[in-house]
């Protein structure tokens, strides 16, 4: 077998390489352009070599991924973090973290992660693209609102009925605040139609995950968010405790404490901004029209901070959500903080 350790990059790689029958070792440096890379690699699969690639995670890589899926290669992809802390050499060069990840494949420390499935990334895909679409939905709404009040019309949400628009159509504006006006209009006209088909779509497909509808009963929760936490974290399995979701979507501070004394940053940052987005807006949702979580919420923005009370509450829907898909179990009002619990009222967060 032939271990390939992969520094990637969009434009080339680095590869450190050992033939593990012959003792054979080389290095070279291969560009993506010209088709250097895929034809190396396609030479090995007619030679009958079984190879494995180690490689970090990163971006840009779908098309190498899919080359290594095609001529049945074994990929591991890996940790970027924990591949950067068993470094023992100070010193970082394309040519020492290929020697890096090909020493880490030969002694077995490689850090594997879960991947996705190709499946799995397309759908990705399909949220992402809805969630682009709605925020440049968003900013063309806000500068038609920002050429009303210009006019001295406040008319907020009313603008964009039937009625209002038809005022503001009516409203005398220069020669180039018009045209901004009606380039403006037509953008949303073309936005509106593109998100209620993508959210159809998005509703289709949580319809085929029980785990999804599930998770939908949580106040807050809706196909969006549902959706985007089941493809996001996988399986429930890949996590021993619920904490851990919170350091997997990025929703803990970092800490450097040091002699006795605890100091908490910001907060990480890691994994999907898209789902910790969503996991935000589902609990600020939740906090509205739940009892429970309203109370939780406004002791913690007493006590701190609104924008700390929000992530907080983010997190604590993540954990929610993680337990519920992992003991199979729809929501309950008694999983709630107080032993009383009043009528729910559904409505969605960030969707």
């Amino acid at each position: 077998m032939m271990i390939i350790g992969t520094d990637y990059h969009p434009s080339f790689q680095q590869i450190a390489f050992l033939i593990e029958e012959t003792g054979e070792y080389d290095e070279q440096r291969l560009n993506h352009e010209g088709g250097e890379a895929e034809r190396f690699y396609r030479d090995l699969k007619r030679k009958g070599i079984r190879v494995r690639v180690g490689m970090e995670a990163t971006g840009y890589s779908r098309w190498f991924e899919r080359l290594l899926a095609e001529l049945d290669f074994e990929l591991w992809i890996g940790d970027p973090a924990e591949i950067e802390a068993k470094r023992v050499k100070k010193r970082k060069t394309d040519r020492e973290d290929a020697r890096l990840l090909l020493r880490l494949m030969r002694e077995d420390r490689f850090p594997q992660i879960w991947v996705p499935s190709p499946e799995n990334r397309d759908l990705r895909q399909l949220l992402w693209h809805r969630h682009r679409l709605v925020q440049m939905r968003t900013r063309v709404m806000n500068q038609l609102q920002a050429l009303a009040m210009n006019e001295g019309k406040r008319w907020k949400s009313k603008l964009f009925s039937q009625k209002g628009r038809a005022e503001f159509e009516k409203l005398a504006l220069g020669p180039w605040a018009s045209r901004r006006r009606s380039d403006l209009l037509e953008l949303l006209d073309r936005l509106n139609p593109s998100i209620v088909e993508l959210t159809t779509a998005v509703e289709q497909e949580v319809n085929k995950r029980p785990e999804a509808l599930r998770l939908m009963t949580h106040p807050g929760v809706g196909p969006i968010t549902a959706l985007a936490f089941v493809l996001i974290i996988g399986t429930p399995e890949r996590f021993a405790r619920g904490k851990q979701i919170g350091t997997y979507v990025g929703m803990i501070p970092i800490e450097e404490s040091s002699g006795g004394k605890q100091r908490l940053g910001r907060i990480s940052k890691q994994g999907s901004s898209l789902l910790r987005y969503l996991l935000v807006e589902a609990a600020q949702a939740a906090a509205r029209y739940n009892p429970h979580w309203r109370r939780r919420y406004a002791r913690l923005a007493i006590r701190r901070h609104r924008s700390i009370a929000k992530v907080a509450m983010g997190r604590r829907m993540a954990i929610r959500l993680y337990w519920m898909w992992r003991n199979g179990c729809e929501y309950s009002p008694s999983f709630e903080f107080g032993s009383h619990a009043g009528q729910l009222e559904k409505r969605y967060g960030g969707e």
